[in-house]
């Protein structure tokens, strides 16, 4: 099973549709809560090259993006190999 991290805040759009793809898809995810946790916001801009909005998406460590790049990704064909290489 892949790792799944992903970097929300609360009334969030577009972390609620990201997360949405990921339960259809059929995988578990950490959900990481930048407003509750002191220091998340940081590690997450550290982690995302500086990227501010949430949410942002890790598989097995590797920085997916974005709700948008995340869509995207599978869109072309590139999320599901992603899962199942990661398994």
């Amino acid at each position: 099973m892949p790792q799944i991290e992903i970097y929300t805040s609360p009334y969030c759009g577009y972390c609620s549709r990201a997360k949405s793809l990921l339960n259809k898809k059929g995988v578990g995810f950490e959900e990481i809560d930048v407003t509750q946790h002191e220091g998340k916001r940081a590690e997450m801009m550290q982690r995302a090259a500086g990227r501010r909005t949430v949410p942002q998406i890790f598989i097995d460590g590797t920085h997916v993006g974005g709700c948008d790049d995340l869509y995207a990704l599978d869109a072309a064909g590139g999320l599901d190999p992603m899962l199942k290489s990661a398994s």
